[in-house]
């Protein structure tokens, strides 16, 4: 059965300027919480997505960046597989 995924714009309060957010969520369950790198990180992560805090069996030690949301949802799909 594939899974259902949503996205929330939602703010951050990360205590840094990286506030713009997105929750994802498989079949109306919350499984990661993204945040948009600001311009102040290197050039090379600046606008990249990271991954803030994920649940369940996404939950990884590793916290990766993504280059977009598409991105992000597309390595959630293939945990969940």
């Amino acid at each position: 059965m594939a899974v259902k995924l949503s996205r929330r714009v939602v703010r951050v309060d990360t205590g840094s300027p990286d506030e713009e957010g997105c929750l994802l969520f498989a079949d109306d369950r919350l499984v990661a919480v993204l945040v948009q790198l600001g311009f102040e990180h290197n050039s090379g992560l600046a606008g990249k997505w990271f991954l803030e805090h994920a649940f369940g069996s996404l939950e990884d030690r590793k916290q990766p960046v993504f280059e977009d949301l598409d991105a992000a949802e597309r390595w959630v799909v293939s945990r969940l597989a």
